[in-house]
């Protein structure tokens, strides 16, 4: 390689790491942002020194309770759960190199919210009830496609036509038990369903923050193999990677990620499906998506859900709010690929 190639591929290298710093930090500080505005902004506004106050366990009249009770922990779950929806999302569209492979389009969140509407309308249980029914049909969804879609490895286009269909059955499922219904649980279920913070608490918070604790780094450990699976398993294996092994690890990771958060917030539409191609847009082609698209997904949660409660005279669930922005991109990915004569 000449001198002026090696200087070229430095200064194209030093180049793409400095947009991916710049993008990390724009995005830290995007979610920092919308953070602060979360806790100050709505009905009534609350300056930033009593917000600070009530942070640091002082009492303040009115903002006590409003920032305390209800403000603090809808936004510190709006940010978790949209970093799980996205490192959970940008884990499948990587591993398997389409980016149709989102928990939410392959069937893992229809799982659990059949799981969840079952659970409710059926069974009666608690919120505790719900979630553990909810976390434990995403994971058992995740391994029934996981195993259908083996065959001599697992290719990307099988696993998601499968996960697809199984979507359809369970999207089936989930309309017969609400057709059954009660009027006051046919209320209770479609909140969950629709993917919402109304009524966040400590207690559905603390869950998704141990489930992130425990999981972010054993993904994060994993972000090397995953980037040489994506030249193809043969590749990767040729270049050391234990390939069976890194998927299921990173399979049990980001399911448990989807899982938890959507046990939590239901299954908001499209947050992982978007996070991974908008931070694969806005940071290049330097390095992991993975944190990236954690950042993207929590600036994604918590704006849609200031949008959803303060932007129009009705209060939306923040689920209402990403479908709309999600579903375009869906038909526009689709009609593209449609185009291009290529396969899913």
């Amino acid at each position: 390689m000449s001198t002026t190639t090696l200087e070229a591929v430095t200064r194209g290298r030093v180049r793409r790491t400095r947009r991916r710093h710049v993008v990390l930090t724009v995005l830290t500080l995007g979610i920092v942002a919308a953070f602060a505005v979360s806790l100050m902004a709505g009905r009534t506004f609350y300056p930033p020194a009593d917000v600070l106050a009530v942070i640091a366990g002082e009492n303040v009249p009115g903002a006590t309770f409003t920032v305390g009770t209800l403000r603090l922990p809808r936004a510190v779950l709006a940010a978790l759960a949209g970093a799980c929806f996205g490192l959970g999302g940008v884990t499948f569209q990587t591993m398997l190199r389409n980016p149709l492979a989102s928990p939410d389009i392959i069937g893992i969140s229809s799982g659990a919210s059949a799981a969840a509407a079952f659970a409710i309308v059926t069974l009666q249980l608690d919120e505790v009830g719900v979630s553990v029914f909810a976390i434990v049909a995403g994971l058992a969804v995740a391994l029934v496609i996981y195993t259908l879609s083996f065959k001599d490895g697992v290719a990307g286009a099988r696993l998601v036509l499968i996960g697809i269909g199984i979507a359809a059955m369970l999207d089936s499922l989930t309309a017969y038990v609400l057709s059954q219904a009660a009027e006051w649980d046919l209320q209770a279920a479609m909140r969950w369903l629709t993917g919402s913070l109304n009524g966040a608490t400590w207690q559905e918070t603390v869950p998704v923050a141990v489930a992130m604790t425990v999981l972010v780094p054993l993904l994060l450990s994993q972000t090397r193999n995953l980037a040489m699976m994506q030249m193809g398993d043969d590749t990767a294996a040729a270049l050391g990677v234990r390939v069976e092994r890194t998927r299921i690890l990173v399979i049990v990771a980001a399911v448990g990620l989807i899982a938890f958060a959507t046990a939590a917030t239901g299954p908001i539409a499209f947050v992982a499906f978007l996070a991974g191609p908008i931070a694969a847009r806005i940071v290049g082609p330097a390095g992991s998506l993975l944190v990236p698209a954690a950042l993207v997904g929590s600036l994604l949660v918590l704006v849609a859900d200031f949008i959803g409660q303060f932007a129009f005279d009705t209060r939306y669930p923040v689920g209402v709010v990403t479908g709309v922005l999600g579903a375009p991109y869906l038909i526009y990915l689709l009609i593209r690929t449609n185009r291009a004569g290529g396969s899913l």
